[in-house]
């Protein structure tokens, strides 16, 4: 089993800044592909950004230029850095991570985000 633990939601002002964590433990495997996900209340889960173990990245189109993903070289972590804050980016937060056969998913509990105008 995968445990993920996401960290640095809260409420913030359009235009501000906001770094959210997510820490994996458990049955971790080399090879895996780390990232987060958002949701809205009434919409999907969309895709926000996701990171291999070899640090190779993929956006949302829409989000690539004000949201940065990246990897912790040392610790099982990976970090969202979240600039220039719209109302729209309003969701909770998940961070996922995919290793193994399949391959598997494990999804965290997610972190809400509120950006007020």
């Amino acid at each position: 089993q995968v445990q993920l633990i996401e960290s640095g939601g809260g409420s913030v002002q359009a235009g501000g800044s906001l770094r959210l964590s997510c820490v994996a433990s458990g049955e971790l495997l080399r090879a895996n592909t780390m990232g987060w996900y958002r949701q809205a209340p009434g919409n999907q889960r969309e895709l926000v950004a996701t990171i291999t173990h070899t640090n190779k990245t993929d956006y949302s189109w829409a989000l690539k230029g004000r949201f940065t993903i990246s990897r912790d070289g040392t610790k099982p972590t990976i970090y969202l850095q979240m600039n220039n804050l719209e109302p729209e980016d309003t969701a909770t937060y998940y961070c996922l991570r995919r290793q193994g056969i399949g391959p598997r998913s494990y999804w965290g509990q997610g972190t809400q985000v509120t950006v007020s105008s």
